[in-house]
């Protein structure tokens, strides 16, 4: 089992960046992969990256490819997503959460942990 708790959102001007942490306590983590999702009320939650157990591999939706990056120190049992140009459109709550298969993917349903989310705002 692992508890996660994101960091690092709040409010930013369009084209601006932020680098939000997604904190992990638990035995598993480092065999986890952890993806990042975001929902905006009345919408459902979005797959935004995923990293897998070992960083090696990754994936982007593409509305945020080239613009964000995922990455993770299994050390600090700690998981990053750098998001950069960020536009009005990115505006949401974030969610990290941990799929124990490990390998990562965008479908939400195979994570079984989450964290409690943190807001980002990119104002225009």
């Amino acid at each position: 089992q692992v508890q996660l708790v994101e960091s690092g959102g709040g409010l930013v001007q369009d084209g601006g960046s932020l680098r939000l942490s997604c904190a992990a306590s638990g035995d598993s983590f480092s065999s986890d992969a952890i993806g990042w999702f975001r929902q905006v009320p009345g919408r459902e939650r979005e797959f935004v990256a995923t990293i897998n157990w070992t960083g090696g591999i990754k994936e982007y939706a593409d509305y945020v490819k080239g613009r964000f990056t995922i990455s993770r120190d299994n050390a600090k049992k700690t998981v990053y997503l750098q998001m950069n140009s960020l536009k009005p459109e990115d505006t949401a709550v974030y969610y990290c959460a941990a799929d124990e298969a490990g390998w990562g993917t965008p479908q939400s349903i195979q994570y079984a942990y989450w964290g409690q989310g943190t807001q980002v705002t990119v104002s225009s």
